[in-house]
Protein backbone atom coordinates (compact mmCIF):
# COMPACT_ATOMS: atom_id res chain seq x y z
CA UNK A 1 0.00 0.00 0.00
CA UNK A 2 2.60 3.04 -1.17
CA UNK A 3 -0.25 5.52 -2.16
CA UNK A 4 -2.04 4.95 1.86
CA UNK A 5 -0.48 8.37 3.18
CA UNK A 6 -1.21 10.62 -0.37
CA UNK A 7 -3.71 12.83 -1.49
CA UNK A 8 -6.04 11.50 -4.36
CA UNK A 9 -5.17 14.43 -6.27
CA UNK A 10 -1.04 14.01 -6.15
CA UNK A 11 -2.08 10.36 -7.40
CA UNK A 12 -3.64 11.66 -10.12
CA UNK A 13 -1.18 13.72 -11.33
CA UNK A 14 1.64 11.13 -11.07
CA UNK A 15 -0.41 9.38 -13.56
CA UNK A 16 0.20 11.84 -15.84
CA UNK A 17 3.06 11.81 -18.76
CA UNK A 18 5.00 14.41 -17.76
CA UNK A 19 7.51 14.19 -20.53
CA UNK A 20 5.02 14.88 -22.88
CA UNK A 21 3.97 17.76 -20.94
CA UNK A 22 7.69 19.13 -20.79
CA UNK A 23 8.28 18.78 -24.21
CA UNK A 24 4.82 20.48 -25.12
CA UNK A 25 6.44 23.60 -22.74
CA UNK A 26 9.73 23.04 -24.25
CA UNK A 27 8.06 23.42 -27.78
CA UNK A 28 6.78 26.87 -26.91
CA UNK A 29 9.34 27.90 -24.76
CA UNK A 30 6.80 28.21 -21.62
CA UNK A 31 9.09 28.23 -18.83
CA UNK A 32 11.74 30.80 -20.32
CA UNK A 33 12.66 33.45 -17.43
CA UNK A 34 9.77 31.87 -15.17
CA UNK A 35 11.27 31.47 -11.56
CA UNK A 36 8.55 30.18 -9.66
CA UNK A 37 4.93 29.65 -10.68
CA UNK A 38 6.21 27.04 -13.69
CA UNK A 39 3.64 25.19 -16.59
CA UNK A 40 3.40 22.34 -14.68
CA UNK A 41 1.92 24.42 -11.46
CA UNK A 42 -0.47 26.45 -13.42
CA UNK A 43 -1.45 22.88 -15.18
CA UNK A 44 -2.00 21.76 -11.22
CA UNK A 45 -3.66 25.12 -10.30
CA UNK A 46 -6.75 24.47 -12.91
CA UNK A 47 -6.41 20.74 -13.07
CA UNK A 48 -7.03 21.00 -9.43
CA UNK A 49 -9.73 23.98 -9.96
CA UNK A 50 -11.52 21.86 -12.42
CA UNK A 51 -11.68 18.81 -10.19
CA UNK A 52 -13.10 20.94 -7.33
CA UNK A 53 -15.69 22.91 -9.66
CA UNK A 54 -13.97 26.00 -9.04
CA UNK A 55 -15.33 28.94 -10.96
CA UNK A 56 -12.97 31.93 -10.40
CA UNK A 57 -9.45 32.96 -9.88
CA UNK A 58 -10.29 34.50 -6.42
CA UNK A 59 -12.44 31.06 -5.98
CA UNK A 60 -9.36 28.96 -6.73
CA UNK A 61 -7.12 31.26 -4.91
CA UNK A 62 -9.76 30.65 -1.80
CA UNK A 63 -9.41 26.69 -1.91
CA UNK A 64 -5.49 26.89 -2.23
CA UNK A 65 -5.03 29.44 0.41
CA UNK A 66 -7.22 27.09 2.38
CA UNK A 67 -4.80 24.20 1.63
CA UNK A 68 -1.73 25.97 1.82
CA UNK A 69 0.06 23.53 3.98
CA UNK A 70 -0.50 21.03 1.64
CA UNK A 71 0.47 22.51 -1.65
CA UNK A 72 3.98 20.55 -1.58
CA UNK A 73 1.77 17.22 -0.91
CA UNK A 74 -0.32 17.82 -3.25
CA UNK A 75 2.25 18.62 -5.69
CA UNK A 76 2.28 22.28 -5.99
CA UNK A 77 6.04 23.74 -5.95
CA UNK A 78 4.69 27.07 -5.20
CA UNK A 79 4.92 27.81 -1.74
CA UNK A 80 1.56 30.36 -2.46
CA UNK A 81 -0.76 30.98 -5.79
CA UNK A 82 -2.41 34.33 -5.84
CA UNK A 83 -4.78 35.27 -8.75
CA UNK A 84 -2.52 37.91 -9.80
CA UNK A 85 0.07 35.34 -10.57
CA UNK A 86 -2.45 32.99 -12.05
CA UNK A 87 -3.76 35.84 -14.48
CA UNK A 88 -0.20 36.78 -15.51
CA UNK A 89 0.51 33.23 -16.35
CA UNK A 90 -2.68 32.63 -18.60
CA UNK A 91 -1.58 36.24 -20.43
CA UNK A 92 2.03 35.44 -20.65
CA UNK A 93 2.40 32.02 -21.46
CA UNK A 94 1.12 30.24 -24.81
CA UNK A 95 -2.26 28.27 -24.64
CA UNK A 96 -0.81 25.70 -26.96
CA UNK A 97 1.12 24.05 -24.50
CA UNK A 98 -2.12 22.57 -22.68
CA UNK A 99 -3.78 22.32 -25.98
CA UNK A 100 -1.36 19.98 -27.41
CA UNK A 101 -0.62 18.12 -24.22
CA UNK A 102 -4.88 17.91 -23.73
CA UNK A 103 -4.46 16.53 -27.87
CA UNK A 104 -1.53 14.14 -26.28
CA UNK A 105 -3.83 12.56 -23.50
CA UNK A 106 -6.94 12.02 -25.92
CA UNK A 107 -4.46 9.74 -28.05
CA UNK A 108 -2.93 8.47 -25.40
CA UNK A 109 -6.15 7.53 -23.52
CA UNK A 110 -7.57 5.93 -26.88
CA UNK A 111 -4.60 3.73 -27.37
Amino acid sequence: MPNLDRYVFSQLMDYLPLTTFRRCVARYDGDHKIQQFSCLDQFRCFAFAQLTWRESLRDIEACLRAQSSKLYHLGFRSSTISRNTMSNANTIRDWRIYADFAQRLILWSTA
